[in-house]
């Protein structure tokens, strides 16, 4: 028998406690103490944790909504990430008042997330994902209204610790959208009503793709830790990033539970390296197919691959008894009968960016009073790209219980820039990377 775990979660009441979130709104009255800091103040202060190049864009975004707005705290684990960020948002609001970072309130290090959220009404949490169930869960524990990207964790015990919080979150009535944008995009919310509608009729199959070159590399410096080799890597490293069906291909499996309005049972696939092999590349895989299996039936085919000059593919396709929906991020959407009948499309040229639609919906329900609260459908799916990932690198057939139960936790317990991460090179600089059949993704199991 498995050992016992207290508190443990089962996909069933996972899923019954909280509904999906389908339109990425959740609207309730406000406790005004969950305000205090916005309701009545001349501007709303944001702190920004995490100044790469997504934290960069979502920054840019949120001082971009008509609200009153300022950015008075920033933090980072890198001084030139949080100085290059801060040059280019104070040179593209240079005739605003919006950046009103002093130097005293620029944090660096592995705490400054606290410094940084203590000193805001709402917090922009994008370090890499390995991060973000500690920093969602200190800004939880502060009152914070919150924007955060995907995914919300990168093993189970971090989604554990997301839905905890996000318990907290609701009984504070805080504002929490996540950068699942497709919720917010015109084009899919379009094909969502007719689904609801009954357009295609109950899905049962589907394809959802995101096929693409792949991403940065950055070379190994002289005196660097590994710790600071693995962080400077993040995409490359499980703990950091999740591997690529986790932080990238979340957004099409997403859209897969979205649709269907269910979660995975279990899932089954196959993976591995091909193109992108060496060191330089971590522990991570450049393919993944997956198949998720729902309680409906429906079986949906999961394919992600990072390998230069294949096709690219970023979409999602469902088959229903009725008809198909075909819908990409470009904002297409799609959908015909078996005779070949167009029933609806969807060709959104001047639709709005969703990734600021996203903001412009968070920070004027904080101006009205209301609460958005994506981080549940969030932390779900999270857990069904996890669930995948286990899968192909497993070559098993994982349940959503045990993953979420019995997940190995992969993300270190302490940090700093001399902590050894649990994967570490060999003599010669690989990396470990999983193996098909041999590699254990499940915690052992006592008799």
């Amino acid at each position: 028998m498995r050992k016992e775990r207290k508190n443990t979660v089962s996909r069933r009441s996972f899923c019954k406690n909280s509904a999906i979130v389908t339109g990425g709104l959740l609207t309730v009255p406000l406790n005004v103490a969950a305000s205090a800091n916005v309701i009545g103040d001349d501007a709303i202060k944001i702190a920004l944790v995490g100044c790469g190049g997504r934290g960069t864009g979502a920054i840019v975004q949120a001082l971009s909504t008509k609200e009153n707005v300022k950015l008075v705290a920033m933090a980072d684990a890198f001084q030139d990430r949080l100085d290059g960020c801060l040059g280019i948002v104070s040179q593209k609001f240079a005739d605003t008042e919006k950046i009103a970072v002093k130097d005293e309130n620029k944090y660096v290090g592995f705490e400054a997330y606290k410094n940084a959220i203590d000193l805001a009404d709402v917090v922009i949490l994008t370090t890499p994902p390995g991060f973000r169930p500690l920093h969602f869960e200190y800004a939880v524990n502060q009152g914070k209204h919150i924007f955060m990207e995907k995914p919300v964790a990168t093993d189970a015990a971090g989604i554990r610790k997301v839905l905890e919080a996000a318990e907290i979150a609701k009984q504070k009535q805080l504002n929490v959208v996540v950068g699942l944008q497709r919720h917010y995009q015109k084009s899919y919310l379009a094909c969502l009503d007719k689904i609801r509608e009954g357009s295609i009729g109950q899905i049962v199959s589907g394809q959802v793709y995101w096929n693409s070159e792949g991403v940065w590399v950055k070379e190994r410096q002289e005196a660097q830790t590994e710790m600071e080799y693995q962080m400077r890597n993040w995409y490359y490293f499980n703990w950091l990033c999740g591997d690529h069906i986790v932080e990238q291909h979340i957004h099409n499996i997403d859209v897969a539970n979205w649709f269907i309005g269910e979660f995975p049972i279990h899932a089954q696939g196959m993976g591995g390296r091909e193109v992108r092999k060496g060191n330089r590349y971590g522990e991570i895989f450049d393919h993944h197919f997956v198949e998720f299996t729902y309680p409906s039936g429906a079986v949906i085919s999961s394919q992600c691959r990072h390998q230069p000059g294949c096709i690219t593919n970023v979409s999602e396709s469902f088959m229903g008894t009725k008809g198909t929906i075909y819908t990409d991020s470009q904002n297409k959407g799609i959908i015909k009968d078996y005779s070949g009948n167009l029933i609806y499309e969807h060709q959104g040229l001047e639709d709005p960016n969703p990734y600021q639609t996203e903001h412009d919906k968070l920070f004027a329900s904080i101006k009205a009073g209301t609460v958005i609260n994506d981080v549940e459908h969030a932390a779900k799916t999270t857990m069904t790209a996890i669930l995948g990932r286990m899968a192909t690198y497993s070559g098993q057939l994982i349940t959503f219980d045990d993953a979420l139960n019995w997940g190995r936790r992969i993300v270190p317990d302490t940090f700093s820039w001399d902590t050894s991460p649990k994967v570490l090179p060999d003599a010669d600089g690989n990396y470990p990377v999983p193996v098909p059949g041999v590699t254990q993704v499940l915690e052992p199991v006592s008799t």
